[in-house]
């Protein structure tokens, strides 16, 4: 039976609570700039993330090109011992959480709810606390290039004692630790949210073993964020105890371990590697079989074995440290371990393999960034069980060749990935295709460049010469492979720069493409591009795994029902500022603990420094300022309007 709606798409109250969303206020309908800072649209939040975390990424690169720079020539002085270290602790802390994690919550934001046909997350306000605290945390750890001792050098580990105020007395380890303390609010916010919303809002008929596989990594990174967190908080606030208040949770001298520290920060530092792939992993997945025109090969075991790497991640951080003395059991059991996570890797590997074997392979600029990936990713695995063995990562420890190793995962995994899955939907959030055959030019700039800065790296370790290191002399006989590997990093750049115009380009002379231009086959694309705000003018019905293109070419039985809304039109939430102002609370708050104990002059430098700066000067402040900004949230109560949508939405939907 076909079913007919209004005409007129206008906002009207949500029948459950009084006109204007509540008694005391008036819903907000902001467009423009105040539209962005109080929106809870998640489409909105994800393209926010997707812009802050582009941005990081360029001056993380910057930041390594500058470390190549110095290491092109034997005894450079491009930049001083401390400079560099500062920007290698820089480059890495910004790339882990400013770059490859953000993109991947990009990713997760504007997807995950189209792909369970969803219209929004389960809690749109604090998905937008996350996008504000990470912006926040982002800021607070780059402010530090701008005060007393300028930022920290320190290493994105930060081990201990090397962090006490003996041995850091700037103030740039402390941006470090309050940073990253907001960019955990951040992650734990959306974590919370995906979660909910993943297990909750999935379209009827979307049984979990029918989500698409982009969902179900969402699904993993989330736990693994939530139960890896604490651990780096935990370590975070003992630091900042040690540095502010006196204790001594990691100073020998007066009864504390040092070691503590790395086995805190391994507990979450390993279970990270895995938040960063993992995302990887569910975009090739999805992008694999749309340019093999097959069905995925193996889809419970791809999601099995997300799910047991996502396990075993935690049962590995030692091997971090098999060069402290852990003991041959200790060693032992970790070893193996690391040799037995390796086993859910290759079965992914293999279904990725299953997947093009046999099909209809279309060559396109996201199909070769997968391809990519996956090439990239194998040969940073192989090493990756190299390190498994005590007796070899005893040889290769803190060398170069630990440098090549994990850059091939994190970039030719990671970044490879997240560029694929930026040409691959990038027509979905825009409505505009990149150009294919400058992508192409692009994907094999990067490819050439990767390879000719990271591959070296291995000789470079295997000869002997040292990770952090600032200069080196030439009878070393590392100079050649140096000099190569900083030419590669600039070829590298520049291809990463010029995606990153291509992208800026398309967006503002790009031409309009149809709304599923791949002929792909997950419910995002059966939306418009871009989404309208409601995402979907019907309620989806799924019945297949692949259902969009059981839509298209399947049988009549297994296509998806489309049940458009009642007259009441479709419930979607208010937009509000409290998300933005907690996130400023925080900052001031985390600002104040930043300056606690230093003289007033470090934070106004034309004033006296007679006074030190208290936690009452912006501490309190700031969180007196988030408490009441939670107070009001609260009081903003659900409200929420209803929208009826576009009548040329609804064209085709019926009620089976």
């Amino acid at each position: 039976m076909s079913t007919t709606v209004s005409p007129e798409h206008v906002d009207s109250p949500a029948p459950d609570v009084p006109a204007g969303g509540n008694t005391w206020r008036r819903p907000l309908r902001a467009t423009g700039l105040v539209g962005f800072l109080t929106t809870v649209d998640h489409k909105k939040i994800g393209i926010g993330y997707a812009i802050a975390a582009l941005f990081f990424f360029l001056l993380g690169g910057v930041e390594a090109l500058i470390i190549r720079l110095q290491l092109a020539i034997p005894e450079n002085n491009l930049i001083s011992a401390e400079m560099y270290n500062q920007l290698f602790t820089m480059h890495g802390t910004t790339m882990i959480f400013l770059a490859v994690m953000p993109l991947s919550a990009a990713f997760f934001n504007y997807m995950m709810p189209l792909q369970i046909g969803a219209r929004d997350v389960a809690f749109p306000r604090m998905n937008a606390l996350g996008l504000w605290a990470f912006i926040a945390g982002g800021l607070l750890l780059n402010l530090s290039w701008f005060f007393q001792g300028g930022a920290p050098a320190i290493g994105w580990f930060g081990y201990a004692p090397m962090t006490s105020r003996q041995f850091s007395p700037d103030m740039g380890t402390d941006f470090w630790i309050m940073g990253l303390q907001v960019l955990g609010i951040s992650s734990l916010m959306g974590s919370f949210n995906f979660i909910t919303t993943i297990l909750n809002m999935r379209a009827p008929g979307l049984s979990m073993m029918r989500l698409p596989v982009f969902t179900w990594m969402t699904l993993i990174t989330s736990f693994l964020i939530i139960l890896a967190f604490p651990a780096i908080t935990i370590a975070l606030v003992e630091l900042m105890f040690d540095r502010h208040f006196g204790t001594s949770f990691f100073d020998a001298v007066n009864g504390g371990k040092p070691i503590l520290w790395q086995h805190l920060f391994w507990i979450f530092g390993h279970p990270e590697v895995y938040i960063l792939i993992l995302p990887a992993m569910g975009i090739i997945s999805e992008v694999l079989p749309v340019f093999s025109r097959k069905p995925l090969f193996g889809y419970p075991l791809v999601v099995f074995s997300g799910a047991v790497i996502g396990f075993l991640g935690f049962a590995v951080w030692s091997h971090h440290m098999f060069t402290t003395g852990l003991g041959i059991i200790a060693t032992s059991a970790f070893a193996f371990l690391t040799m037995l996570i390796a086993i859910p890797t290759g079965v992914k590997i293999f279904n990725w393999i299953g997947t093009l074997w046999g099909g209809r392979l279309r060559f396109t600029t996201p199909m070769l960034f997968a391809l990519g990936f996956i090439w990239m990713f194998m040969i940073g695995g192989f090493t990756g069980i190299m390190h498994s063995s005590p007796p070899v990562d005893a040889q290769q420890q803190d060398s170069y060749f630990v440098v090549a190793h994990f850059h091939y995962v994190l970039i030719g995994g990671s970044i490879f990935a997240l560029l694929c899955g930026i040409y691959y939907w990038f027509p979905k959030v825009t409505g505009k295709m990149m150009d294919d055959g400058l992508g192409k030019i692009f994907f094999y700039t990067i490819f050439i460049g990767f390879n000719l800065a990271f591959f070296p790296m291995h000789i470079l370790g295997m000869t002997g010469m040292p990770r952090r290191t600032h200069t080196y002399k030439a009878e070393m006989g590392w100079n050649e492979a140096n000099l190569w590997s900083t030419v590669g990093a600039m070829i590298l750049g520049f291809g990463i720069l010029a995606v990153v115009i291509q992208i800026v380009y398309t967006c503002l002379k790009g031409k309009r493409c149809e709304n599923d231009p791949w002929d792909a086959r997950t419910l995002e694309w059966d939306t418009a591009s871009p989404p309208k705000s409601y995402n979907f003018a019907y309620t989806p019905h799924i019945k297949s795994r692949d259902q969009v293109w059981e839509n298209k070419y399947g049988k009549p039985e297994k296509r998806m029902a489309k049940v458009a809304p009642d007259h009441h039109g479709l419930h979607m939430p208010d937009q509000s500022w409290w998300p933005l102002v907690v996130a400023i609370g925080l900052f001031f708050a985390a600002l104040g603990m930043v300056f606690h104990g230093q003289p007033l002059e470090a934070l106004l430098p034309f004033v006296g420094g007679e006074v030190d700066v208290s936690l009452l000067h912006m501490t309190v402040p700031g969180l007196l300022l988030t408490f009441v900004a939670i107070v009001f949230w609260a009081l903003e109560g659900p409200g929420g309007y209803h929208l009826h949508p576009d009548p040329e939405d609804l064209r085709d939907a019926e009620e089976k």
